[in-house]
């Protein structure tokens, strides 16, 4: 598996932000970041639903179906949003599969 093939992404991975790396509200802005060091990414609302979920406790497989079912929405769609995502952030090193 490579992370830059998004279709290849492992169901069963758990992904998890790295030591380092995490997700915080900018109640100034009221904006999601994900921080890393010498790194501030903005966040839209489906990166950030996707990211509060990545604690290393769910699958991939599992957060796909949660945001299934809380947004009724196509599973495929989801998966293949999560996916890339996870891939994109993966490649950066600010998310561990």
């Amino acid at each position: 598996m490579t992370a830059t093939h998004p279709e290849k992404l492992a169901g069963v991975a758990r992904p998890r932000l790295p030591r380092g790396v995490r997700l915080k509200h900018d109640d100034v802005r009221d904006e999601w970041l994900l921080l890393a060091p010498e790194r501030v990414l903005k966040t839209d609302a489906i990166a950030v639903e996707i990211l509060k979920r990545c604690t290393g406790e769910r699958s991939v497989d599992e957060i796909v179906d949660e945001l299934a079912s809380v947004y009724t929405a196509d599973r495929t769609l989801i998966e293949t949003d999560v996916s890339a995502l996870l891939s994109d952030l993966a490649a950066k090193r600010l998310v561990d599969l």
